[in-house]
């Protein structure tokens, strides 16, 4: 897949680590200039020194997706930087809140503060970098998008909380109602829904708990943030064309 996509233009949120970190990555290292939006500013200056060493484009975006301000924010980014057109976007921007203890917070256990959170970084905030790029996507007739959800918002999770799941749950909703509405335009809209994957957010849960899914997954191990890049690279690519409207499980056999 080298060089699959040379000269686009990528915006991929909670790219300072995780997922999103490895997402930008893969998409520099097939010839994309990544624009990479988060709230850790020195997490993303990181990454985006990453991708410049790779060859390629970088600007950083400083900005909570899940507040409506972030439409303007990516518009005036593409006219003030001259980063674009942006035709690839990637949303993976996501948090999931949990006791102290690293345990998941039960619905009773939830305030409503914390409930509209979740609901909207990992939802709304999907919504609101959609709104900002598909006007001009629709424009030049080309994009692809791909959302990351997760394994939780499939069935039920005795590890992630339920505004988490139900959050991902709504983003594979948006994905199909997303591609559906636009697929006339030529823009394809996707998903993944990663299993557990070992992150700085999945360590939170404690090194015995991880273990005990570990062994619980078929192919016995836990996910590596590239195997979630490596899916989101194929959606994007031309190698995905005919393919519209589908979440692809990553998740090594657990959910069988």
């Amino acid at each position: 897949m080298a060089e699959e996509l040379q000269g686009r233009g990528a915006l991929v949120t909670g790219a300072g680590s995780g997922i999103g970190r490895a997402i930008a990555l893969a998409l520099a290292s097939q010839g994309a200039d990544v624009c990479i939006l988060d709230i850790d500013e020195e997490a993303c200056a990181r990454t985006a020194s990453e991708i410049r060493g790779l060859g390629r484009r970088s600007a950083v975006l400083l900005h909570d997706t899940g507040k409506e301000s972030v439409i303007a924010a990516i518009a005036a980014l593409e006219q003030a930087q001259g980063f674009g057109p942006i035709d690839l976007l990637v949303n993976s921007a996501g948090i999931s809140p949990k006791q102290d203890s690293g345990l998941k917070r039960m619905i009773w256990e939830t305030s409503p503060a914390e409930w509209r959170q979740v609901i909207d970084t990992n939802l709304n905030g999907y919504f609101h970098t959609m709104r900002a790029l598909l006007p001009r996507m629709i424009e030049n007739r080309r994009g692809a998008i791909v959302n990351i959800g997760s394994l939780a918002g499939r069935r039920y999770s005795s590890i992630a909380g339920s505004a988490y799941a139900v959050s991902k749950g709504a983003v594979e909703a948006l994905t199909r109602q997303a591609a559906g509405e636009v697929a006339r335009f030529g823009i394809r809209v996707n998903g993944v829904a990663p299993g557990r994957i070992a992150t700085p957010m999945a360590a939170k849960a404690g090194a015995a708990f991880n273990e005990q899914v570990r062994l619980a997954t078929p192919l016995e191990r836990l996910g590596m943030p590239e195997d979630i890049a490596q899916a989101a690279v194929f959606l994007l690519s031309d190698k995905a064309k005919f393919i519209t409207g589908e979440t692809l499980v990553v998740s090594g056999g657990r959910g069988l």
